[in-house]
């Protein structure tokens, strides 16, 4: 079926927030006395911050609730979002899919804030439709839900859709809900829910050609 829009992955995929990401866990949680610096930084990727507080929570204090922990490392991160990046080539290749007519939306695990930050880092909101963020939806990806939700709120059928992800996790939803799938820096591995693996944004546009 012809793609009639785009739904962009945002952490790792418009923009490289993953070390920031990083940085805002080691600080925030070492605000209540946490050392985290053991964890690699590839280790949380993909992943929505409740099931990232489940994971730590054996080595925090016994007290600590996840909203005051959340907004710590939520706040570290909006107040250096001048180190924030678009990845290589990801600008130019969105400009070419609104040449080519396709709409663009963000669909992303992380909260509203997180995401509004992200988009203003960019400067992208001008050519984004919309944005869905883990507070719009009851089930983060791996779940198809968010996905979903965008399409529903294009008007589209899923199948009109192509996803662009950089993690498993993402793709997985993605797939689920009936998307095809880009996988940006993915090893390709066979059994994995992508269609097309993309290694610069340079390709992007041949690969959208071949499904309008």
């Amino acid at each position: 079926m012809t793609i009639k829009a785009i739904a962009w992955d945002i952490d790792g995929t418009l923009v490289d927030s993953e070390p920031l990401h990083h940085k805002a866990l080691l600080a925030g949680t070492a605000h209540f006395g946490t050392d985290l610096s053991d964890i690699p930084e590839e280790r949380f990727r993909g992943v929505h911050m409740d099931a990232v507080f489940e994971a730590v929570k054996p080595r925090l204090p016994a007290d600590l609730s996840f909203t005051p922990w959340i907004e710590r490392i939520r706040d570290h991160y909006i107040a250096h979002a001048g180190e924030l990046r678009p990845i290589v080539g990801v600008l130019e290749a969105m400009d070419a899919a609104m040449d080519y007519g396709l709409l663009q939306v963000c669909v992303s695990n992380s909260g509203r804030n997180i995401v509004d930050t992200n988009i203003a880092a960019l400067g992208i909101a001008d050519k984004l439709r919309f944005s869905i963020s883990i507070n719009d939806v009851l089930h983060g990806k791996p779940d198809p839900e968010p996905y979903l939700a965008a399409a529903e709120r294009l008007r589209l059928d899923p199948t009109e859709m192509i996803a662009i992800e950089d993690s498993l996790t993402g793709a997985i939803s993605a797939r689920a809900a009936g998307m095809k799938v880009v996988g940006y820096g993915l090893a390709e591995q066979a059994g994995n829910p992508i269609d097309h693996y993309l290694h610069h944004y340079a390709e992007l546009p041949a690969i959208l050609r071949a499904h309008m």
